[in-house]
């Protein structure tokens, strides 16, 4: 068993559709500049390993699948996809009581304070600001991923900073 094809497609190998053995160089390079980047997000998303590992997979299988040259855009497409099929993307809720003591947070606030409190937002708002303040998307473009408007989009990236700022300062009192 160890010596049959299903046990030599591991890592990279693993996500390449049937019909690549002439691009392979292609898909290395797709994969090799966008899976940190789509590893993270997943990760962020999900606020699991393995199933942010099920997702990296996936993303690439389906971006490889669907083109024969990989960019980016199709990346993050399969990536918004995965998303989406795991976890409701839906509109925005914009209700948030103001942050309480925000200039002390700003003082006393550690990492591991933010990363729980970004786990903890809503889907939508937790994707916007991965893509904006994390990946550094534009707004238009983060508009345009998610079919939404920008004005939606800056909306869904105020309330997630209005939200984590709640989140961080609950924990911390």
């Amino acid at each position: 068993m160890a010596n049959s094809p299903e046990a030599k497609l591991t890592g990279f190998a693993a996500y390449l559709p049937a019909t690549a053995e002439g691009k392979l160089g292609t898909y290395q390079v797709a994969y090799d500049q966008n899976r940190h980047r789509v590893y993270s997000l997943a990760f962020w998303m999900t606020d699991n390993e393995l199933a942010a590992e099920e997702m990296l997979g996936n993303t690439f299988r389906r971006a490889f699948a669907m083109n024969s040259e990989p960019t980016a855009d199709a990346i993050d497409r399969a990536l918004l996809t995965e998303i989406r099929e795991l976890m409701l993307v839906g509109p925005l809720t914009l209700e948030c009581a103001v942050a309480t003591k925000i200039a002390d947070i700003r003082s006393n606030t550690k990492r591991v304070h933010l990363e729980r409190a970004v786990v903890q937002l809503p889907v939508t708002e937790r994707l916007i600001y991965l893509l904006h303040d994390g990946e550094a998307y534009s707004q238009r473009h983060i508009a345009q991923m998610l079919g939404i408007t920008e004005e939606e989009c800056r909306n869904g990236l105020h309330q997630a900073r209005l939200r984590l700022r709640e989140l961080v300062a609950a924990m911390k009192w």
